[in-house]
C-alpha cells in the first residue's frame, strides 16, 4: 500500500509536496518496513514491477487530488539504483502521466547520491528523458554519501533533500547548523531548492526557515499518511487555511 507524508512550504505554510512511501501489510507479520523487503525485492528483481505500480498508483492520486483540492500539488516517487540498472523504466513513466493529462512537473523523482557518483551511460540516459518530459528530479539524504559537487550541475537537479540526521542535530550541537545553511546557500547559488527531512519540532522549524530553507517534513506537520487522511488534509487546507496553518504548527 502506499503512504504519504506531507511536505510543507516554510514560506506559505502549505502542503506543496506529498511523498509517496511504500508499505506492506503482511498477513501474518503485519506492517513490515521497507528497509526489510525493499533491499529483497532489489536483489530479486521484483523492484521493477514494484516500481512501475507505486508510480502508476500514486500519479493517478495525484491527478484526483489536482484536480479537487490543491491544483499545484507534486508528488515525489522514488526510484532506487536497482530500477536504473534493471529497466528502461522512463519511457513508460512519461507515457503514463502524458495519458493522464499530467504535467511533467507535477512528479519529482527521488533518487539518492551514490547513484549520480557511479552513473553508467544508462542512468544518465534515463535520467535525461525524465528532464526532456518535464519531470524533476531530487537527490534525497543529501549529505549522507560521497558527495561529489560536479554531478549536481552536470545532472541538472531541482531540489536537494537535507537528511534528517543534519537537521536533529541543529538542536543539539552548537555548530549543528553550520551544515544545513552550507547546503542551503550552495543549492541556491545552483538554483535548486532544499527539502529538510525529519522535523520534529518547532524550534528546528524556526532554525530552517532562518536559514531560507524551502521546504520541510516530518512528525512536526504530519507522519506518512493514507490516501484517506492525506485527502482529509487537504480539505482542511482548502476550506479553512488558518486552521490548517494550526494543524501543521505553522502558527
Amino acid at each position: 500500500m502506499l503512504h504519504y507524508q506531507p511536505i510543507i512550504s516554510l514560506s506559505s505554510g502549505r502542503i506543496h509536496k506529498a511523498e509517496a512511501l511504500l508499505r506492506w501489510m503482511h498477513p501474518e507479520r503485519g506492517l513490515v518496513s521497507p528497509a526489510d523487503f525493499i533491499p529483497l525485492a532489489e536483489e530479486t528483481g521484483l523492484i521493477v514491477p514494484i516500481g512501475d505500480r507505486v508510480f502508476r498508483d500514486a500519479t493517478r492520486q495525484l491527478l484526483h487530488w489536482r484536480a479537487h483540492y490543491a491544483p499545484e500539488l507534486q508528488m515525489g516517487v522514488n526510484m532506487s539504483p536497482a530500477q536504473f540498472a534493471r529497466s528502461e523504466g522512463h519511457a513508460n513513466w512519461v507515457a503514463h502521466i502524458e495519458a493522464l493529462g499530467l504535467p511533467g512537473d507535477s512528479v519529482v523523482i527521488e533518487i539518492t547520491e551514490s547513484l549520480l557518483l557511479d552513473a553508467s551511460s544508462s542512468v544518465s540516459r534515463q535520467l535525461q528523458k525524465f528532464r526532456e518530459a518535464g519531470m524533476q528530479i531530487s537527490i534525497d539524504d543529501f549529505g549522507t554519501g560521497y558527495s561529489a559537487l560536479s554531478y549536481l550541475s552536470k545532472f541538472d537537479m531541482d531540489y536537494l533533500k537535507i537528511d534528517q540526521s543534519f537537521v536533529r542535530n541543529m538542536t543539539v550541537d552548537p555548530s549543528g547548523t553550520a551544515l544545513p545553511e552550507a547546503i542551503v546557500l550552495l543549492a541556491h547559488k545552483l538554483g535548486i531548492k532544499v527539502v529538510a527531512e525529519g522535523v520534529e519540532t518547532v524550534a528546528q522549524r524556526d532554525i530552517l526557515d532562518g536559514l531560507g530553507c524551502d521546504y520541510a517534513q516530518g512528525y512536526l506537520f504530519a507522519k506518512p499518511l493514507s490516501a484517506a487522511e492525506f485527502e482529509a488534509l487537504l480539505r482542511v487546507q482548502q476550506a479553512s487555511p488558518h486552521s490548517f496553518a494550526h494543524m501543521m504548527g505553522m502558527s
